[in-house]
């Protein structure tokens, strides 16, 4: 695990959105199936506006939901379902595992923005959309 993480402090994606490992001696470019890093843990601190979701990575590495690191969702192509991710660091996101997607949409609540009700969660003080509510069938 140890050199995981070595590795995983190594890694650069370009503007292209190839993936590299850069050490002082060298540079070699690798394949990343989808994203290289996973969400794996979610923990809350403070409540309402003004809690801070706090993510984990597979690499231990530490991450509040934030501008900074803002929530992006994708739709998989093939299930039409959403892919959650969370901006690690320079342009390096985490796909948010199944199980704690669910813990974060626990945790979502209804708000209202400019004529259209979104679903999502607060954290750092901004409002992170996980969907739209359509309208009542």
């Amino acid at each position: 695990m140890a050199l995981v993480r070595l590795f995983s402090r190594a890694l650069e994606r370009d503007a292209t959105g190839q993936y590299w490992l850069t050490t002082p001696a060298e540079r070699g470019r690798i394949a990343v199936d989808d994203v290289p890093f996973v969400a794996v843990s979610l923990e809350v601190a403070d409540s309402g506006t003004r809690q801070r979701l706090i993510f984990r990575t597979n690499v231990d590495e530490i991450v509040i939901l934030d501008a900074a690191h803002p929530l992006r969702i994708a739709e998989d192509r093939m299930t039409r379902t959403p892919v959650p991710y969370i901006l690690v660091r320079d342009g390096l996101e985490a796909r948010i595992a199944r199980p704690v997607f669910y813990d974060l949409v626990e945790l979502g609540r209804e708000e209202r923005f400019g004529g259209e009700t979104e679903f999502g969660v607060w954290s750092s003080a901004r409002f992170f959309p996980l969907g739209k509510i359509g309208p009542a069938d």
